[in-house]
């Protein structure tokens, strides 16, 4: 197949899910990308795997400084109708090239690509998730917090609620205009149903098990925790959590992150010391001294918000370590309670207990964490992923030959 290639991705799990699909399918399909300059491109590069890497130009508008700080929501709101003509273009090019289909992946500004609404060729848009800064409520921070003045002058701004209808508008449109739609858990199935009122493919993604695999390094005592510092990674109540535990038995947290929020990370730094909690933050660093840290720690924890899939579980299962988990999201379709490791509720003394009954029995949780090696080689793997995927793709592609030019048949 000739397949076209769209995204607009920072660094994180949405982009090495977007490597990991591209090198595989490189191996059999001629591949062509199209991103905007905004995009990650280093991360994770997909340079090396197409036959072409299309950069268009794109640079948000300038955001407004205090006093004129009202006016940023009113700017994000042109930058989205900015975007949404750009990518009438990129359509068109796309069109014009002749394609069988193109794999669309999310815009960190607008989520879903208005690309989706111009293409006549039929598309497969893999969805991350819907943008839950608008359809979620937002997440408490002190440095967060408006003064009332604030507040009352939220009241009568009309600029907030003018970018929310904005990309709440453009970003239903787009993705009732793919022609498939894949998700990445049965959670985010059922939230696309709640958000879209459509019925997704559920397509798990995978691990690399050539990456992340076990060392047989010794146990350190710390646990790990990885993900953008960002409110909805749960940082916090990990570390709410580790509070509760005896002080003496208190192990390190390790936080790894490839996005910085730096606010965030003094509000978490502040909190670890408030609560004797030791913590070490690393950021960006490389495969080698993640998979060390992964290896080396007595349990991965992960306690991000509704998480709709998260990489973390599978990575260190891959690597042998038990995960303690929250209930919640698409952590549940990962972890297996009990077996690859534990899963409690949003709750710190829940959470707390899972732990300690893991710290606590050494054995027990490396026989955890073989059954999560295990586990994941026999579930988790980017082979099975790909054939999904690849499945979907030729699906589609093969309405475009049933149905002229496929324009959503």
């Amino acid at each position: 197949m000739r397949i076209a290639i769209y995204h607009n991705l920072p660094s994180g799990g949405g982009k090495r899910a977007l490597y990991e699909m591209l090198r595989r399918l490189a191996q059999r399909h001629e591949l062509v990308v199209h991103t905007l300059s905004t995009a990650d491109h280093e991360f994770c590069d997909l340079r090396p795997h197409c036959q072409r890497h299309v950069v268009w130009p794109f640079r948000p508008l300038p955001l407004a400084r205090r006093p004129f700080g009202r006016l940023n929501q009113g700017i994000r709101a042109a930058d989205l109708l900015r975007l949404h003509a750009l990518q009438r273009k990129i359509a068109a090019r796309i069109d014009a090239e002749g394609y069988d289909v193109v794999f669309v992946h999310n815009c960190q500004y607008g989520q879903s690509p208005s690309l989706l609404s111009f293409l006549h060729t039929p598309s497969v848009y893999y969805c991350q998730e819907p943008p839950r800064r608008i359809y979620e409520p937002p997440i408490d921070r002190p440095y967060s917090r408006h003064s009332r003045a604030q507040r009352a002058g939220n009241l009568v701004d009309p600029l907030p609620g003018l970018y929310r209808k904005t990309l709440a508008s453009l970003d239903r449109r787009n993705v009732r205009a793919a022609t498939t739609v894949l998700v990445n858990s049965a959670y985010s199935r059922e939230s696309l149903y709640r958000t879209y009122g459509i019925y997704v493919q559920v397509c798990y993604l995978g691990v690399d098990t050539e990456r992340f695999h076990p060392l047989s390094l010794p146990k350190e005592d710390f646990v790990l925790s990885v993900g953008a510092l960002h409110p909805s990674k749960g940082f916090d109540f990990v570390i709410r959590s580790l509070a509760l535990l005896d002080e003496p038995n208190r192990p390190c947290l390790v936080l790894v992150s490839n996005f910085t929020n730096e606010p965030e990370e003094r509000y978490l730094s502040q909190l670890a010391k408030q609560l004797h909690v030791p913590a070490a933050f690393h950021r960006r660093i490389s495969d080698e001294k993640l998979l060390a840290f992964y290896n080396q720690a007595r349990a991965t924890v992960y306690a991000p918000v509704m998480e709709p899939f998260g990489f973390v579980p599978i990575e260190a299962m891959a690597c042998g370590t038990p995960v303690v988990g929250v209930r919640e999201g698409g952590v549940r379709e990962t972890v297996v309670h009990g077996v690859t490791g534990l899963l409690a509720d949003r709750d710190p003394q829940a959470f707390a207990s899972a732990l300690r009954r893991l710290l606590d029995d050494p054995v027990w949780a490396t026989e955890l964490g073989q059954n999560g090696l295990r586990h994941v080689q026999e579930a988790w793997t980017w082979e099975a992923s790909l054939e999904r995927v690849e499945a979907s793709l030729q699906a589609v592609a093969n309405s475009k030959s049933a149905c002229g030019d496929g324009r959503h048949a």
